[in-house]
């Protein structure tokens, strides 16, 4: 089951070490093929979309308002 995690580099010019799952686009549950949006991250002030890596179920991980870091995991995806 591939994991959904926020690319580090998204970082790179923060100078805050965390952000904030705001919304998820899909519903925990939710069939998402690759390349769809299914969240937004804020990392300072900019909004970051995160897409699917493939097609399959998504099961949240971190609900929206979670403070995540570097590299958090927000969600799982079954084939």
């Amino acid at each position: 089951m591939p994991d959904i995690k926020v690319d580090e580099a998204l970082w790179a010019s923060s100078i805050f070490p965390e952000g904030t799952v705001v919304r998820w686009l899909v519903s925990d549950g939710a069939r998402v093929a690759a390349g769809h949006s299914i969240a937004e991250v804020r990392i300072e002030d900019a909004l970051h979309e995160i897409t699917a890596p493939i097609n399959g179920v998504v099961t949240i991980v971190a609900r929206e308002n979670s403070v995540i870091d570097p590299g958090s995991l927000i969600a799982t995806i079954a084939e």
